[in-house]
Order: structure tokens, then C-alpha cells, then sequence
């Protein structure tokens, strides 16, 4: 079965100093249909303005996935950590027993664009962590590039969580596809560009949520950059 979730139907929530995008129910904006995807539970597309950001709030028991689009933003946190996380750059944070961190706009000038994206973790009170990585465009470019995983396998990022998170970027007219296993589900997130996937057209903002099906087949119109969740079939969430 393949569901499509159109970019104009996320919830929206725009706050002057953000912008932000909920494919699920996150604050304010409350969906029964979408309050996640198997272990996926919120995938936010923000917009921070220059100088803008949030201050120190914590978090607990989940693993939040950070993928930078454009700009630049600036990270803290109470395990100590500090940095500035660039385009190209993916940032894990296991919140764990807990966590408490700030991200602002690094810059002055410019806009930050950003994913992000939380996954509930295999089990509760996991010791805080937290991880950083460039992966670059000839890594990613029309080919699987393994961004995050259960076992931090192929340079990824460690999750704490039975999935394997893929990032592409298809250069014009390029095809890919990825088979399933039994028992797995996939979500995809169009991130910029569009494609057509199963013969069904997606742009920017959109995502197919995707399950019982042998093999995607996704063929880019113009250079498009796109995410993929191999996440473990959870039918109480569809």
C-alpha cells in the first residue's frame, strides 16, 4: 500500500521568527489521522530567521534527528557539547533520562533551513548522547547514503531504534529504486526537486508512507535531494 502526504496538507505554523512545517501532530497543531508512522513521530520542516532560535528546553526519551538544509545553526546542550551545524550536516541527539539544549540561527543575515526529526527509541531512560556528521552531495548523489542506523553501521549515525535512515540527491532525469523486506515499512520525504515514485508525481514537501510493496522505483524530474525511513511495521500506527 502507498499513502501520499501532500507538503499543503502538514499542519503549518508560522510564528514571525518561524516557519515550521508538521508532517504529524506536534504543539499546536493536533491530527488523529497523523500522529506519527510506525516509530516516526514527528518530521518538522522549520525556517528560523537570522539571529532567531529556540532557548534551553529539554527533552526526554526520544532521538532527535537533525538534517540541515541551508544556513547554519548553533547548538548547545547540557551534556556540553557546542557547535555550529552547516547544509550537509546531520546532528543525533539521545535525549534519554534527559536533556536540556538551545538552537539558534548562527547567523546574522541569513535563513536557517532545516528537518527535524524525531524517532521513539527501542526502550526508555537511555543514557543522553549526542553525535554530529557531514555526509556531502558526491556521498549522497544518485545512491543510498546510510545517514543514521541501529548499529551506526557504514559511518551513519547511531539511533537507538531498529531503522535505517537514507539520504540520495538525483541529479536530473536519474532513476534509483530500493527493495523492501518483509516486514519493514518506509516513509519517504521529498526534500527539494520533485519525482515520480510508482508512477505517483511528488514535489518538495511531499512523502509517501509505503508498506507491503516489493520495490520503489523513483526517477527524479529536476536534481532532487529526498529521505528514507526502512522503519519496523507498525500497523497501530497507520
Amino acid at each position: 500500500m502507498l499513502t501520499l502526504r501532500k507538503s499543503q496538507e502538514r499542519g503549518h505554523a508560522n510564528h514571525g521568527w518561524l516557519d515550521s512545517y508538521h508532517s504529524f501532530s506536534f504543539s499546536g497543531y493536533q491530527d488523529p489521522e497523523h500522529m506519527g508512522y510506525s516509530v516516526l513521530r514527528v518530521i518538522n520542516e522549520d525556517i528560523i530567521a537570522p539571529d532567531m532560535g529556540f532557548g534551553m528546553h529539554s527533552h526526554q526519551d526520544m532521538e532527535i534527528v537533525t538534517y540541515m538544509l541551508k544556513g547554519a545553526l548553533q547548538h548547545r546542550d547540557s551534556l556540553g557539547n557546542g557547535s555550529v551545524i552547516k547544509a550537509g550536516d546531520v546532528q543525533r541527539m539521545t535525549a534519554g533520562t534527559g536533556i536540556v539544549h538551545s538552537e539558534f540561527n548562527a547567523s546574522s543575515t541569513e535563513s536557517a533551513h532545516l528537518l527535524q526529526i524525531w524517532l521513539l527509541p527501542e526502550r526508555d531512560g537511555i543514557t543522553p548522547g549526542y553525535e554530529e556528521k557531514q555526509f556531502s552531495n558526491a556521498e549522497k548523489q544518485n545512491r543510498w547514503c546510510l545517514i543514521a542506523s541501529r548499529d551506526g553501521r557504514e559511518g551513519s549515525l547511531l539511533v537507538h531504534q531498529d531503522i535505517a535512515l537514507y539520504a540520495t540527491v538525483l541529479t536530473q532525469n536519474q532513476q534509483i529504486a530500493y527493495t523492501m523486506t518483509e516486514g519493514r515499512s518506509l516513509y519517504i520525504q521529498i526534500v527539494r526537486g520533485n519525482v515520480v515514485l510508482n508512477g505517483e508525481a511528488l514535489e518538495a514537501g511531499d512523502a509517501a508512507k509505503i508498506d507491503s510493496y516489493p520495490q520503489v522505483d523513483i526517477q527524479a524530474g529536476e536534481e532532487a535531494e529526498l529521505l528514507l525511513f526502512d522503519l519496523p511495521t507498525d500497523h497501530s500506527s497507520h
